[in-house]
Parts: structure tokens; C-alpha cells; sequence
């Protein structure tokens, strides 16, 4: 009869703010000094590869040959100082017409536009919020659903994207 080891070894999970955060402090710079503006930063853990996506902006635009000139230079940055644990994939790109809404800034770039708003938990029953960005302050967003104006918490939002054609 074998035995059954008495515990079992973990690595300590790294908390997935603070590693954005490291991720975002270490590469902005990059990006920035490239002549762009780092829209947005993901990073999705998978069992045996994750995925870091870097969305870049410029008031331009972006081409392909933007996100291969970002890709080697915050490659070159990952590769020196390896923030990111295992296995990972690099994607860089344009964060396009539905682009992601995050900061206070990025929604007030926007106010006026048609959005689609998730929050991490509901508000009188309702978590998620397709109309127009009517306000946009430092701690929370005004959204007209339907002629409803709705005020939402940014600190409570999952995901925000433009919503373009409507």
C-alpha cells in the first residue's frame, strides 16, 4: 500500500492586481518612449501558457509595424527582468473601434458615446449597461440606458468598451 504524501507543496499565487501593476509600471515607460500611448495592459493565466496583451494608441493611429516596433522593445524589457511567472504569450495591438475603457481619463475622452458597461457585482439587479456615456468623474461614470440615467461606481466596473455602429 503506498503512501500518501502528509502535505502538499504550492507555489504562492501571485495577486493579479499587483502583477498588472508591475507590468504596467515596467512597460509604460517603454511604450511611451517609443512616441505611444499604452491604452491598456491584460494579463490572462492559462494552465500552460498566459497571455499578455498590450493595447497601444496613437493620435495617428497604429499600423502593424507599430505593434512589431513595440513588441521587440517590451520583449526585450520582459526577457531582462522577467516580472512574468511561466510560460506566456506577447500580443500587441490597436485597441481598435471597441476599444476597453478603464481610467477616469479614458471614459472622459469619451463622454457622449455609446458604451457597454460590466460591473463585479450588481446594482439594483443589474450588472451590466449598454447606452451613453453621459458623465465621467474620478470615482464613478453616468450611463442613459433607455432614458435611465444610471451612476456606476468606477471602482465596481469588471469591463467597459466602446460600442461602435450604434
Amino acid at each position: 500500500m503506498g503512501r500518501r504524501p502528509i502535505f502538499r507543496f504550492r507555489a504562492p499565487r501571485r495577486d493579479p492586481t499587483m502583477l498588472r501593476d508591475t507590468l504596467v509600471a515596467l512597460l509604460q515607460p517603454v511604450v511611451e518612449g517609443l512616441g505611444y500611448v499604452l491604452w491598456e495592459l491584460e494579463f490572462v493565466p492559462g494552465r500552460g501558457s498566459a497571455l499578455l496583451r498590450l493595447y497601444i494608441d496613437s493620435p495617428d493611429g497604429i499600423t502593424v509595424d507599430d505593434c512589431e516596433r513595440v513588441s521587440r522593445a517590451v520583449s526585450e524589457v520582459l526577457d531582462a527582468e522577467d516580472p512574468v511567472p511561466g510560460h506566456y504569450t506577447l500580443e500587441v495591438s490597436s485597441p481598435g473601434l471597441d476599444r476597453p475603457l478603464r481610467t477616469p481619463a479614458q471614459f472622459a475622452a469619451y463622454v457622449g458615446e455609446p458604451v457597454y458597461v460590466e460591473l463585479v457585482r450588481a446594482i439594483e439587479g443589474q450588472r451590466r449597461f449598454k447606452g451613453r456615456l453621459v458623465t465621467a468623474g474620478d470615482d464613478s461614470i453616468e450611463v442613459d440606458v433607455d432614458g435611465q440615467r444610471r451612476v456606476l461606481p468606477v471602482s465596481a466596473i469588471r469591463r467597459a468598451q466602446l460600442v461602435p455602429g450604434v
